[in-house]
């Protein structure tokens, strides 16, 4: 069956494109911690589109005394800092009103989550940034996972430290393209042991603390997990744009069906342990139909504890409302690309699904699974 667009959704993407070609576009380089490499690729991509023509400038690079860095920096306009005096110290900020005054094509923003001296018309860089993209400038910037927001406590539970300096998420979704910077956790060491991250005394003092080997081994994990996430989603919106209805497998993706049935929350548990199996994103859905309205109070907290249930465990939780349980729940999981539907056995004598049909006979028949 042929599944078209929905209006809506397109007439809201496409105000939202028109909103988005006037602003300029950010690529964010993406890493598990300092020393993946993040600004020397910027530079290197910066240095290709220098090469392509773009005009390209340098508005805040770090280069921590890397050779292989400034080299890279070479033929490379720099936007001179701004210093400003603090606390007896002189400090070396971005200087964003130069920037719009120059207005390149293309501007380079290093430590995305850096918090500017007091004073500084915004408190945080990925301020001066988003004012860059209204300007309509490009910017290409750095982050590394720990500065996320949303993994603020995740962070702090693995390496014991609290990270104070943290972008909201919205500016990783908002970029228009992603690049996951990656070494393993036994590369990044060595960087560190040869000086090539932090100078030797620093470096002796951070592998004794936030970059033990395992605190760098979860921190990736947690970077490739993000990144994976951020394709998927993105992969979602190209199926909904193109109006893909068939599956594509890329990635497991489970749904558990519930129902009133004591034996609803036996299937949610069995659906975490498959999600846990194949490392999956899982949804548990409930479907309302008209005869939900007939059922009694108990069966009804029943839905409630198991959809309780199914959130505690990590699922995503969804309840759709139609006449037909089969095809609410095949919509939703081809919007949602899911891979397997799991759903209970009928608990009731066969004589019932010959006279009044199966809602398991029909998934099976219109799945095309």
């Amino acid at each position: 069956m042929e599944q078209r667009p929905d209006p809506d959704e397109l007439l809201a993407r496409v105000q939202q494109q028109e909103a988005l070609s006037r602003r300029g576009r950010l690529k964010i380089f993406f890493g598990a911690a300092a020393g993946v490499g993040k600004t020397y690729s910027m530079l290197e991509s910066a240095q290709t589109r220098r090469a392509e023509g773009i005009d390209v400038v340098v508005g805040y690079v770090e280069p921590h005394n890397r050779p292989e860095t400034e080299a890279l920096l070479a033929g490379l306009e720099v936007i001179p800092p701004r210093l400003v005096e603090y606390r007896g110290t002189q400090l070396r900020e971005f200087d964003l009103d130069a920037a719009l005054t120059r207005k390149p094509v293309l501007i380079l923003i290093d430590e995305l989550a850096h918090t500017n001296a007091p004073g500084s018309r915004h408190a945080k860089r990925w301020q001066d940034v988003e004012e860059l993209l209204d300007a309509g400038i490009s910017v290409y910037a750095t982050v590394n996972v720990q500065h996320l927001e949303s993994l603020n406590d995740v962070v702090a539970q693995i390496t014991g430290t609290i990270v104070r300096e943290t972008i909201p998420d919205s500016i990783l979704e908002e970029a228009g393209e992603v690049e996951l910077v990656d070494i393993s956790p036994d590369e990044l060491l060595i960087r560190l042991r040869e000086g090539k991250v932090y100078l030797p005394q620093q470096a002796e003092q951070a592998m004794r603390s936030f970059f033990r080997k395992g605190n760098l081994m979860a921190l990736r994990e947690l970077a490739l997990r993000h990144t994976a996430e951020r394709v998927d989603e993105q992969m979602q919106v190209y199926r909904q744009d193109k109006a893909v209805s068939q599956i594509w497998p890329a990635g497991e993706r489970i749904m558990v069906c519930i129902s009133p049935s004591p034996l609803s929350s036996r299937l949610v548990r069995a659906a975490k342990r498959m999600a846990v199996g194949l490392h999956a994103a899982w949804i548990t859905a409930y479907v309302e139909t008209p005869r939900s309205a007939q059922l009694s109070e108990a069966d009804r907290n029943r839905v409630i504890q198991t959809l309780r249930l199914a959130e505690q465990l990590g699922a995503e939780t969804v309840t759709l409302t139609g006449h037909n349980v089969t095809e609410e729940v095949l919509n939703y999981a081809r919007k949602q690309n899911v891979t397997k539907i799991i759903v209970g056995k009928p608990d009731h004598a066969q004589w019932r699904d010959l006279l009044f049909g199966s809602v398991l006979n029909d998934f099976v028949r219109k799945s095309g699974y």
